[in-house]
């Protein structure tokens, strides 16, 4: 009957083995996780030398740091002595701002008819000419109900005139296609210097 119990927990301790994630290993070995005999130690303060890991342990343990494994396939292997924990701050911090600098593009869409009239060419051009100014793309098209799809050249002159209206804001990045009732084009703002 013990026998049952023992072998019952053993499943179950295997079956939670399975369910819980397994931990992720490290970006770096740090400390105790060096496995190789002999390190070369580099750091502020020090003067690089190779060392058995002991005595590299040592070092780092004396000056209040960690030892970081910066170098693995060098012969030997390059470990630094410096904060970890600041360290990888650091690097969270610096990719943090290599995002936020990176441009999000948006795509913003204008949709004509294939008889427009002037006026509301002009109020949507302008609209245009904020949306490249901002650094966002236009995505204009015209919209062909019913039996309009007659007048398509009409529709790509639109754009056409439309892209040569915002010339100095942006450029065609797509010329006038159609696809079924609706004929687009793609204009993409200019980077400013």
């Amino acid at each position: 009957m013990e026998d049952i119990k023992i072998e019952t927990q053993q499943q179950n301790r295997n079956l939670n083995d399975r369910r819980m994630p397994k931990k992720q290993e490290a970006a770096h070995q740090i400390n105790e996780y060096i496995k190789d005999p002999v390190v070369r130690v580099v750091g502020e303060g020090f003067e690089p030398k190779i060392c058995p890991i002991k005595e590299a342990l040592k070092m780092a343990y004396d000056e209040g740091f960690d030892l970081v494994k910066i170098s693995p396939n060098a012969n030997p292997p390059v470990c630094k002595v410096m904060d970890y924990q600041k360290f990888l701050y650091e690097q969270k911090k610096k990719e943090k701002e290599r995002k936020s600098k990176s441009a999000k593009m948006l795509v913003k869409e204008i949709r004509l008819g294939p008889q427009t009239d002037d006026h509301d060419f002009d109020f949507k051009l302008k609209h245009a000419m904020r949306f490249l100014s901002e650094g966002n793309k236009v995505k204009v098209d015209v919209f062909f109900k019913g039996r309009t799809i007659v007048y398509k050249e009409q529709g790509e002159q639109k754009l056409l005139k439309f892209a040569e209206a915002l010339l100095e804001y942006g450029k065609p990045e797509m010329m006038p296609k159609l696809e079924g009732k609706k004929m687009l084009m793609i204009i993409a703002p200019i980077k400013k210097k």
